[in-house]
């Protein structure tokens, strides 16, 4: 065997393997840099609103502006969330920010585990009185998925609920749910992040708001029948706990509170 020349073509191996490594590096430093904007990319009206009214942004602002269209949902069950069930196998509750070993040990106990996101804004431990509505023995918080629409966008409106306790996972809440398009329901590019921001700032986030989190995904009022709406929204979540949903299409702004499950809607 010619060594010297079974060592150069390990060479260039390793360098040519540095080189994809190195541009899958740059691709995603410049993927996430297009995906996000700051504070002195917003319209100059914007950012003197909220200097004004001592408002900070403590995140990114998304610069996605995908086209989507409506959607409509149910309960299998005819629940929006169902009973508490006991985990077979109790699993390390740190395994919540390890996607798919998460996937890996829940996904044979809780059906369609797959295809939910972990949302942590919503996601906290939780006081007696909320451990007494669920009835969840022993629980000492939860976290917070959502099932998300084309396997992207988190419906806000429906949660499973993973109950933790002695940093194991011990016991979830679901109602699973069938997500269908709407007839005659035609794709439309969505508003802004940083639109829906002004809209915010301009008549409805108080003074001295702190802005922690901004997210993409699908929100509807919920009512009284069997068949629901959703449309792409953006919700804006404060770290006073309050929460506001931007309608994607419309702009309609739905405010809740931690003490308003159900929200207020407002054009």
């Amino acid at each position: 065997m010619d060594w010297g020349r079974a060592k150069n073509v390990l060479i260039y191996a390793f360098l040519l393997l540095n080189l994809v490594l190195g541009y899958q590096l740059w691709a995603d430093v410049r993927e996430q840099a297009d995906t996000n904007l700051d504070f002195a990319s917003l319209a100059d009206s914007t950012q003197k609103a909220m200097e004004e009214k001592s408002i900070q942004l403590l995140c990114p602002i998304p610069s996605m502006t995908p086209a989507l269209p409506k959607i409509s949902y149910h309960y299998v069950s005819g629940e929006s969330i169902g009973k508490p069930v006991t985990l077979k196998k109790p699993v390390e509750s740190k395994l919540i920010f390890m996607g798919t070993d998460l996937v890996e040990a829940l996904g044979d106990q809780i059906p369609e585990f797959g295809n939910y996101r972990y949302d942590p804004q919503a996601s906290q431990e939780m006081t007696e009185s909320e451990l007494e509505r669920v009835k969840v023995a022993g629980a000492a918080g939860r976290f917070v998925m959502h099932t998300l629409v084309d396997g992207k966008w988190p419906l806000f409106n429906d949660q499973l609920e993973l109950y933790y306790s002695e940093q194991k996972i011990v016991s979830y809440r679901q109602s699973l749910v069938e997500i269908a398009p709407m007839e005659d329901e035609q794709e439309q590019k969505i508003l802004p992040a940083s639109g829906a921001l002004k809209r915010l700032v301009d008549a409805f986030i108080p003074e001295g708001s702190s802005i922690k989190d901004i997210q993409l995904g699908y929100y509807g009022q919920v009512f009284n029948s069997e068949s629901q709406v959703a449309a792409p929204s953006w919700r804006f979540t404060l770290e006073s706990g309050e929460i506001y949903y931007v309608q994607g299409i419309s702009g309609d702004v739905t405010v809740n509170s931690p003490k308003d499950e159900e929200g207020k809607e407002q054009g």
